[in-house]
């Protein structure tokens, strides 16, 4: 069969691609420590597993295409409590995750050949789906040295061209834990308006910030039908199974050209919209503990990882992610050999490599993004593993 030039051009997902080297080890008996991926270990809200056990309906009907009724205004209250400006359900539109929140925007917003700005290392599915929908992404280089805070306006604008339709953040953001505040939303918010460009925000870690108070983008005055904001309830519920995603936007186009989208694949899951409501609603009685857990491990994170000789680091002050330098030469390499050489008290460690966080994947070839979705006892563990590993390879260390 010959394949076609999207799927050649597609690449691996730098999250998974060690799968195959995670299961032949735990195979063997190890305990694979997994820093890779967003998987939180904390349990779902109890209300939206109960579910599960009473969700019992005599037909498994199709529903409406932009999701249930009492979903979306669900998600409106949720959100009108932290925006500016209200949100109406009919602002809502579910989707099944925020992946699919991703490929809806790109189809609905942005033609084929049509440039958007995203400041990298960014979240890999961006560049997938860019591609898929074949668009141009000009990627703005953000540094380790400073934490990867956001670039400079000017920056930004030297970017735009004629072919330039919109700027992509995730705020805050993944994979580097960085949360952009409100001086620098606003900032962007005149840029986008004076050239009359689409802000798509990732708000999927919204409510994960730790010394700051968030900033939706969605209360940006300026320019309030120019805003596309994506969320999803895995990270806030740890309901990432569930696959339920929205999209917010007061732009009633563009709504409507969602709506023509998402009536090809027909319609969000039903019991999973059902689990999404059960979450909202047990928010406020579960998501301040979590935060705090998370919290927690972040500071064990930054405490141990800046102990460890060699990297270069920062303390993020979002989300559940950082980018970590090491001191080796290829980190593809070091994360391959953890997996399948090396272990300590039968534990190894998966990382994710961070050049697949990157347009061009010669760039964060020494870099890691680790998760701390483990607890402390765990994270703990693993910083043993990572310290003791370090002292071990020497393959392509600097």
């Amino acid at each position: 069969m010959v394949l076609s030039e999207r799927s050649l051009k597609l690449g691996d997902n730098p999250i998974r691609k060690l799968v195959p080297l995670s299961l032949r080890a735990e195979a063997d008996g190890v305990e694979v420590l997994k820093l890779n991926i967003g998987q939180p270990d904390i349990i779902t809200p109890r209300p939206a597993l109960d579910v599960l056990q009473n969700y019992k309906p005599d037909i498994l009907k199709y529903g409406r295409a932009k999701g249930k009724e009492t979903l979306r205004s669900t998600i409106a209250s949720h959100y009108n409590s932290h925006v500016t400006y209200d949100i109406s359900s009919d602002e809502v539109f579910v989707t099944t995750g925020a992946s699919e929140a991703i490929l809806l925007t790109f189809f609905s917003a942005l033609d084929h050949g049509d440039e958007v700005i995203i400041p990298q290392p960014c979240y890999a599915n961006y560049i997938g789906y860019a591609k898929m929908a074949g668009l141009h992404i000009k990627a703005l280089d953000c540094d380790i040295e400073d934490g990867f805070v956001l670039p400079f306006i000017q920056d930004f604008e030297e970017c735009i061209s004629q072919k330039t339709k919109a700027i992509l953040l995730c705020n805050p953001n993944n994979p580097t834990g960085q949360y952009y505040a409100k001086d620098d939303l606003e900032a962007l918010a005149k840029l986008v308006k004076k050239h009359n460009l689409v802000l798509i925000v990732d708000e999927v870690y919204r409510p994960f910030v730790y010394d700051d108070t968030f900033h939706s983008a969605l209360s940006l005055s300026e320019i309030l039908e120019s805003v596309i904001v994506i969320d999803s309830i895995s990270k806030t519920f740890s309901a990432c199974g569930a696959r339920i995603g929205c999209i917010v936007s007061r732009n009633k186009a563009f709504l409507n050209a969602v709506q023509g989208y998402a009536q090809l694949r027909l319609c969000p899951p039903d019991i999973a919209q059902e689990i999404a409501i059960a979450c909202y609603q047990s928010y406020s009685s579960y998501f301040p503990k979590v935060k705090e857990e998370y919290r927690k491990r972040r500071n064990t994170a930054y405490q141990r990882l800046s102990k460890i000789e060699g990297f270069k680091t920062y303390k993020p002050n979002a989300a559940f992610y950082n980018i970590i330098e090491l001191p080796v030469a290829s980190a593809d390499h070091f994360c391959e050999w953890l997996l399948r050489d090396f272990r300590l008290n039968n534990q190894t460690l998966m990382l994710a490599p961070a050049n697949g966080f990157y347009l061009d994947r010669k760039r964060g070839k020494k870099q890691v993004r680790l998760a701390f979705v483990l607890n402390c006892d765990k994270l703990n563990q693993a910083f043993d593993v990572l310290e003791a590993a370090l002292e071990t390879y020497e393959e392509l260390k600097v």
